[in-house]
């Protein structure tokens, strides 16, 4: 970081679109950050909670966008983002940036270029990794592709709600930021599961769960997501989700869906997506993906 206050980047207006768990967050870290931020959600309410941390609520994504240096849209789907970006169209002006951080997967990512494109808008592909916690803490890590001559600009917004972004290429289209994305949370994914049938099994063969913590606490079978999934199921508070079941199954569908059109087997996903579809079915897709133990 320079001394030089000239060096530092100056202020953008920031319009967030969905400020579900991580918008929410990550607008609020933009606020802190110095910008003007104007936000807006398909449930006004979840907006308008931000008032109260200094950022602009709007009743339309139009209102949101007007005039906006950048566009980040945090939403559940690409379905999603490119209904809320035809909302937005009236507001845009040609050369905004257009900051895509949901997980949307390959399939639906051509069509998020093309609307990019026919709004003239510039498109960032940039999914986050990081949960609740990280993400109110500005400490998420950043996947991003897109244009080197408008990277100054994305890493101002990135650096306000971020400890780490990786630029995996300069051309959205390519879908090299949502392909890592998928890699990284299919490990998740597959961590969520093991916590949940783990601790599953214990209890069901009289084993204290706990006692398999301890076991293997330390050790090279340790892993510090696992005691985190762990302590939620344990402890009762599954509706303090960082990350939701629903959004889980979602990410686990653009995953298998992905592996099959790379004539890639993935059956233990395979598995942790149908465990998730139940309990999601089952009226549990607000909770925590933890909430993954109860398909046991």
């Amino acid at each position: 970081m320079s001394d030089n206050p000239a060096a530092a980047p100056r202020p953008l207006v920031v319009a967030v679109l969905g400020t579900g768990i991580m918008g929410a967050a990550m607008a609020r870290n933009l606020v802190r950050g110095g910008h003007q931020v104007r936000v807006w959600n398909r449930t006004h309410a979840t907006a308008a909670a931000l008032a109260a941390d200094g950022a602009s609520v709007t009743l339309t994504p139009s209102e949101a966008v007007h005039e906006a240096d950048a566009v980040l849209t945090m939403v559940h789907d690409g379905a999603a983002a490119i209904e809320v970006m035809r909302q937005a169209a009236p507001g845009l002006r040609a050369g905004t940036l257009w900051i895509q951080s949901s997980t949307v997967g390959l399939e639906t990512l051509p069509d998020l270029v093309a609307l990019a494109e026919e709004l003239e808008v510039v498109l960032i592909d940039a999914p986050v990794l990081g949960t609740r916690e990280p993400a109110e803490a500005g400490r998420l890590t950043v996947l991003a592709a897109g244009p080197l001559d408008v990277r100054d600009t994305a890493m101002t917004v990135f650096d306000t709600v971020a400890t780490r972004t990786v630029w995996t290429g300069d051309d959205a289209a390519a879908g090299t930021a949502q392909r890592l994305k998928l890699v990284a949370n299919s490990w998740v994914l597959a961590v969520n599961n093991a916590a949940g049938e783990t601790l599953a099994l214990a209890r069901g063969l009289g084993v204290e769960p706990q006692a398999f913590l301890d076991l293997i606490e330390g050790g090279p079978l340790d892993l510090g997501y696992l005691h985190a999934k762990a302590a939620l199921i344990l402890e009762d508070r599954l509706a303090e989700a960082s990350f939701g079941a629903a959004t889980a199954a979602k990410d686990a569908a653009l995953i298998t869906h992905a592996a099959a059109s790379a004539g890639v087997r993935v059956d233990a996903l395979d598995g942790a997506r149908e465990r998730l579809v139940r309990i999601v079915e089952a009226g549990h897709g607000d909770e925590d993906m933890a909430a993954a133990y109860r398909a046991s």
